[in-house]
């Protein structure tokens, strides 16, 4: 453990879950959707609906969304922020049963009309864990460089993504496989050592059944 485990983030808010954990969870959807939101239907869950808003989550997923960091100064007035550069948004109490007290489920539409949806929650002290991607299983932090795969789950995927990245020297940490069901849409979700340039995502993106490649790390909003 180290003083940042005690600590927690720099922010602003008075709540490292409500607050901090909020705008990761807001900053990793943005990043997820992979440009930025046209419209934002936001759904609190448990904790965050009671009393969220109170706590200005709904402020700091704003913020994420418009790419601040937790410490940013401009969170305050990310509504006003957002409206201002267009975005439409939403805020909803929702009731996902079985999930963590500070949960948020994003359903996001970018400026092109590309759509994604994230259900992720704020576990204390600044952290996250990104716990769904468009309906389909994940768990992971996003404090690393991470690469996110959506494709169709065929035999063989797996060892060629890996395959391919350590031809390009990018050093695996960890990969998982996420899916559904057999042969239908799985998440691959591989932390690595190092960021990547946009050469080696555009590789992947080449790769037969790609359904999209995106890149989190939920860190570069802070400046670290």
């Amino acid at each position: 453990m180290n003083i940042f485990d005690i600590l927690g983030p720099v922010m602003v808010g008075p709540s490292s879950s409500h607050t901090a954990g909020a705008v990761r969870i807001g900053f990793a959807a943005r990043q997820i959707l992979g440009e930025d939101a046209a419209e934002a239907e936001i759904y609190l869950h448990g904790s965050f609906a009671d009393t969220g808003i109170g706590h200005g989550t709904d402020k700091a997923i704003l913020g994420g969304l418009l790419k601040m960091g937790t410490d940013d100064e401009r969170i305050v007035q990310s509504r006003e922020i957002a409206q201002n550069t267009g975005m439409k948004f939403k805020f909803y109490t929702i009731d996902l049963n079985l999930v963590h007290p500070n949960t948020a489920l994003l359903k996001l539409t970018g400026k092109s009309g590309k759509k994604a949806e994230v259900r992720a929650s704020s576990i204390g002290g600044g952290r996250i864990s990104i716990d769904a991607i468009n309906s389909v299983e994940t768990h992971f932090s996003g404090e690393y460089p991470t690469l996110v795969i959506e494709s169709i789950d065929r035999p063989g995927f797996v060892a060629k993504v890996a395959t391919f990245l350590t031809f390009n020297n990018v050093n695996i940490a960890t990969l998982n496989l996420f899916r559904k069901k057999r042969g239908g849409t799985a998440i691959m979700v591989v932390e690595i050592d190092q960021t990547v340039s946009q050469r080696i995502l555009d590789g992947i993106r080449g790769f037969d059944d790609i359904k999209e490649v995106t890149y989190v790390n939920i860190n570069e909003s802070d400046g670290e």
